[in-house]
């Protein structure tokens, strides 16, 4: 008896079936039957399930007489099924790796549920996923397993039958079978879900639900199965007296549902709208329970619904378009006012005398204080306490800046006075196009990493990363510069190259990384306790870079697989590049840490103990801290043909470099990733890259550019330097025993 039986219904869906077959086989948790029922497809559904099952003795073909429908072919499936749970994929859905993994975990952990309900994301036709907007009901915390009593709001979630495990002992006992139509699944989930004994909820994404790109493909008749679906919902309550608290619940479930059909444009034509809200009028005096108050954020829908009121929703939805013609040219020229109001303010301001005691900083276009003109702007603070500094950025990053600096929001007032009269501009990228750079202002451009991808003019042969960058805009913003600091000789060749101007280059290292030197095994302590990171772990930094030739950015690594052979000693801290759009790991865990919001990321530098990384500049400030780096690049090929790279890292490398996941948890579990031969890398890769940063980079170009001194301090040599203990040492832990090495055929790579 395997554990799990997953069944996938087939009917017109031969472009994905093969993906939705292969997303079951390849699960790493193996004990599962595939059942594909073939719906009498017309194309090569049937066809395809039969390659699948000549392949895998786990796949089982049904091949039904004639066509009848989702809600008959499921319950085919079922009748052949013998796991202990049912798992039901639509044929154009896909399971997320490891899903089923996760799944039986989650049984086993809260006592083999009758239900266990999982979340899932929709994969657009166009290629983008979106989150399950109802996702919040899924959470872990609290008693598991419990009843629908405890959890009501689970009747809010989506009726699908795809996001959930049902225990098939529990759906034989109970007689549950799917009835035919559009909307069989709200005949099956409410029943189910009131009567289990036991529910469990699993917060992760286990199956990526596709949106097709006809969703109106339907026509009347099949959205106004709908009707015939509650009705059987309701007849069943009642056939149960021991559910008719649930009438309530489920009367007001069922009016948010008929609104969502009525009101979403492209699911009824014109021409049956006004009967659809007719049956809906008759079902809701049909099936309402007395007694039982609308809520008042309902009642607008409920009142057209129980009264029909189909003319009146139609002006209303005209009244709301007319208004919002009209409201937006009033808006528009609103904003034009507002605008030409500042360009006027900015105008006045250019004209009155610079404030020499003021300085303005910002960092990647409005985000919060940090990197290079963060630790810039602490060191005017100490060394030069007579300028009083501001930072730019958006409400939202205000919380990260310090209290004794001044928070400017971006478009104010405020903030154009600053960019007019601060006679020190700080950041690193441009400041606002509209800036006019006045006689007597000193702008110091940062930058925000050693260059290792392709940047500036170098950019115009590549299309694809250059995307819409405006390059004559680009060279006037560097006109503007004073000072271009840089941490290296290589970096200082490459910005003269890239971006050409009349600038002084301050070879004096980078700011942001003075904090390396400066930190103490107290701080790290203290680091790693703020992060949750378990005491005695090792913190693996994972940071990857943008890439541009992807529309929709991914992880290639696959947390739960890596840690889980690696062994318990190990957590991933995974902090996703900020254009990925949000965080690498959904849902985080305990041994899988998102720090994509953290504002330092040099505080998440000092907290771990390796970084794992592929293109960013993030390795040359790492090497700093003299910790193992292990290079990631299994799209070197693609990357390099996008972006391009100014030397090859496989013969430069600061550490192990990996062209797979099997290769780089073989790197780690064998101890490569800290052994001599990587320690050797480092060793090298920190002489060529990291000669100024010695902790005093901030205080060189505030007495250099502030203060007007010429005798600044003298770099220290690596060989005198003393960086921040590893965390490993901060946390004085014994050496770290062998991990045993996981099964695979690939080698072990240093380097490629």
């Amino acid at each position: 008896m395997p554990r799990f039986s997953v069944i996938v219904p087939a009917y017109k869906v031969q472009a994905y079936l093969t993906a939705c077959l292969e997303s079951v086989l390849s699960q790493s948790y193996e004990d599962l039957e595939l059942i594909a029922v073939d719906d009498r497809s017309p194309d090569a559904c049937g066809a395809i399930a039969d390659e699948c099952a000549a392949r895998d003795p786990r796949v089982r073909v049904l091949h039904l007489a004639r066509n009848q429908g989702l809600g008959p072919a499921r319950n085919a499936g079922i009748a052949e099924a013998t796991g202990d749970y049912l798992v039901f994929l639509d044929g154009d859905d896909t399971l997320a790796p490891h899903a089923l993994r996760a799944i039986a975990d989650r049984l086993k952990e809260t006592g083999e549920p009758d239900v266990l309900v999982y979340g899932h994301a929709l994969a657009h036709w166009s290629g983008g996923t979106a989150g399950d907007t109802s996702a919040g009901v899924l959470t872990e915390q609290g008693q598991a397993p419990f009843r629908l009593e405890d959890r009501p709001g689970l009747l809010r979630a989506p009726t699908a039958a795809w996001n959930k495990a049902h225990r098939r002992e529990f759906v034989e006992r109970e007689g549950l079978t799917f009835p035919s139509g559009h909307y069989a699944d709200t005949s099956w989930t409410h029943p189910a879900l009131m009567t289990a004994e036991s529910i469990a909820t699993l917060d992760r994404v286990c199956v990526h639900h596709r949106q097709r790109r006809r969703r109106g493909m339907l026509g009347a008749v099949g959205h106004f199965d709908v009707f015939d679906q509650y009705d059987r919902v309701f007849a069943y309550v009642d056939s149960r007296p021991e559910l008719a608290q649930w009438r309530p619940v489920l009367f007001r479930r069922m009016v948010d549902h008929l609104w969502t059909v009525f009101t979403e444009p492209d699911r009824l034509a014109r021409g049956n709208r006004a009967e659809f809200l007719r049956r809906a009028r008759d079902h809701y005096r049909a099936h309402r329970t007395p007694g039982h108050p609308v809520p008042v954020r309902s009642r607008l829908r409920h009142t057209v619904i129980r009264l029909a009121l189909y003319r009146t929703h139609r002006f209303m939805a005209l009244a709301q378009r007319i208004g919002h013609r009209t409201t937006r040219p009033v808006v528009h020229f609103a904003k034009s006012l507002h605008t030409a109001a500042l360009r006027l303010h900015y105008r006045v301001q250019l004209r009155l005398p610079l404030r020499e005691d003021r300085a303005a900083f910002a960092a990647y276009g409005g985000r919060g204080h940090g990197c290079n003109p963060g630790a810039l702007e602490e060191a005017f603070r100490t060394l030069a306490p007579h300028i009083r500094t501001a930072w730019i950025a958006h409400p939202e990053h205000h919380h990260t800046v310090p209290t004794a600096t001044r928070r400017l929001r971006p478009g104010t007032a405020a903030y154009w006075t600053a960019l007019a009269r601060s006679k020190y501009l700080v950041n690193n990228t441009d400041f606002d196009r509209r800036l006019v750079k006045r006689p007597g202002q000193v702008l110091v451009q940062t930058q925000h990493g050693t260059p290792l991808k392709h940047m500036g003019l170098d950019l115009q042969e590549r299309p694809a990363a250059a995307r819409d960058l405006d390059f004559e805009q680009m060279l006037s913003g560097v006109d503007q510069w004073d000072y271009l600091l840089s941490p290296n000789r290589h970096t200082t060749l490459t910005w003269e190259r890239v971006y050409p101007g009349d600038y002084t280059v301050l070879p004096y290292g980078y700011p942001r990384n003075d904090v390396f030197q400066r930190a103490t095994s107290e701080d790290v302590r203290r680091l790693r306790e703020s992060l949750g990171i378990p005491e005695g772990t090792v913190a693996i930094l994972y940071a990857p870079t943008h890439r541009d030739y992807r529309r929709t950015q991914r992880p290639t690594l696959d947390f739960d697989r890596f840690l889980r052979r690696l062994g318990p000693r190990f957590v991933v801290l995974a902090r996703a590049h900020h254009r990925y759009g949000g965080p690498l790991a959904s849902p985080a865990t305990a041994r899988v840490i998102d720090v994509t919001d953290h504002p330092s990321v040099e505080s998440l530098c000092l907290a771990s103990d390796a970084l794992v990384t592929d293109y960013s500049s993030l390795m040359f400030d790492y090497a700093n801290l003299d910790r193992p780096i292990v290079i990631y690049a299994d799209d070197r090929e693609a990357y390099e043909a996008a972006r391009g790279t100014y030397f090859d890292l496989r013969s430069f490398a600061p550490g192990a470099v990996a062209r797979s996941e099997d290769e780089l948890t073989d790197i780690f579990a064998t101890g490569h990733w800290r052994g001599s031969r990587s320690a050797q890398l480092r060793s090298a890769f920190r002489e060529r890259f990291c000669p100024y940063d010695d902790g005093r980079a901030a205080e060189r170009v505030v007495r250099h550019v502030v203060l007007g001194e010429t005798g600044l301090p003298p770099v220290v040599p690596l060989t005198e330097r003393h960086p921040v203990p590893s965390a490993a040492a901060a946390l004085d832990r014994p050496p770290l025993p062998t991990v045993p090495r996981p099964a695979t055929n690939t080698p072990i790579t240093e380097t490629l």
